[in-house]
């Protein structure tokens, strides 16, 4: 059951707080990308990287959380909150769109490199986004789709395609892209969801524990069906540790956007996201471009205009349902 009571008023301070933090979130998630795309090169198989990448993040939080009174306490309200069924089950499967995305980063990136893979997920991503905040999915309730609102999401989609417009010519690279574009409209509901648990535990770090612990189940089942498939992968672990950077970068992002969507949406949260990712993306293929990336031009018009759709969403006066 969605929440269908009228969203609460929030000050348009609260919002470009969590535009800002949102946006910086973004920024890792292109750092994240670029990690789990290098490690799926190297261990030739996306799959891998994923686990790897998830299953460190695991291992961080089966720490910590325990560890803090904040994390204990978002414990036992969360048992408490599945108990009563103030909480559904399948609101605590957001993890498995997180897998699906991370997972994704490791099968596709080598082709497509960060950016073209960020235009994809953006596709997806923005549609969801409204799709989502007008169903009420997500904590903050039913969100109108406004003017603006909508006017944000398509001005962001058209900004992304200036970016990395010239790239998306291969038909080839059109049908890899699909699968970031999948995992684009995951990530919306991804969001909604980990909202719901953030507020149910009134704690971020668990919400984002059980994202992880969703998410690594599922990779490790997706996995083994693959090991049975295709056998072992023939690539090697690297050495170099900021390659196992991937899931402790997901810890940060995924905690944000569970603390901050009740103050932004999830339209808002996902564009804000965006116009990081996208500004992430062009800064890695500038200072570091692979044999996937060309930035031009062209992409930096996008990113630009990738921040000022941001912004036109942010500023968005709360409509009425």
């Amino acid at each position: 059951m969605t929440d269908t009571a009228t969203p609460p008023v929030l000050s348009a301070t609260r919002r470009i707080t969590g535009v800002a933090l949102a946006s910086i979130s973004g920024v890792a998630v292109a750092v994240q990308s670029r990690i789990n795309g290098e490690l799926g090169e190297r261990l030739a198989d996306g799959f891998a990287a994923a686990v790897v990448s998830f299953g460190g993040g695991l291992v961080v939080l089966l720490v910590l959380v325990p560890l803090t009174p904040g994390g204990r306490r978002g414990l036992v309200a969360l048992r408490g909150a599945l108990a009563k069924g103030a909480l559904r089950p399948w609101q605590c499967l957001g993890g498995m769109c997180g897998a699906f995305l991370v997972a994704s980063q490791g099968l596709t990136i080598g082709s497509l490199g960060v950016a073209v893979f960020t235009v994809a997920v953006v596709a997806g991503q923005s549609g969801s986004s409204l799709a989502v905040d007008r169903a009420g999915i997500g904590p903050t309730g039913r969100q109108p789709v406004t003017r603006q609102r909508l006017a944000g999401a398509v001005l962001t989609v058209l900004a992304v395609g200036l970016a990395v417009g010239d790239r998306l010519k291969d038909p080839g690279m059109l049908a890899l892209a699909l699968l970031p574009l999948i995992a684009g409209v995951g990530t919306a509901w991804q969001q909604a969801v980990n909202g719901r648990v953030r507020a149910a535990a009134d704690s971020a770090l668990t919400a984002t524990l059980v994202n992880f612990f969703v998410g690594t189940v599922t990779l490790l089942v997706a996995f083994a069906i693959d090991l049975a498939v295709r056998g072992w992968p023939t690539g090697h672990l690297p050495t170099e540790p900021w390659l196992y950077l991937g899931g402790p970068i997901g810890i940060v992002f995924i905690a944000i956007a569970a603390a901050i969507v009740r103050f932004t949406g999830v339209l808002l949260l996902g564009l804000a996201t965006i116009a990081g990712q996208i500004v992430g993306a062009v800064l890695l293929d500038l200072v570091s471009p692979t044999a996937a990336s060309h930035p031009g031009l062209n992409t930096l018009l996008g990113a630009a205009l990738t921040m000022v759709a941001v912004l036109i969403a942010a500023l968005a006066p709360p409509g009425r349902r």
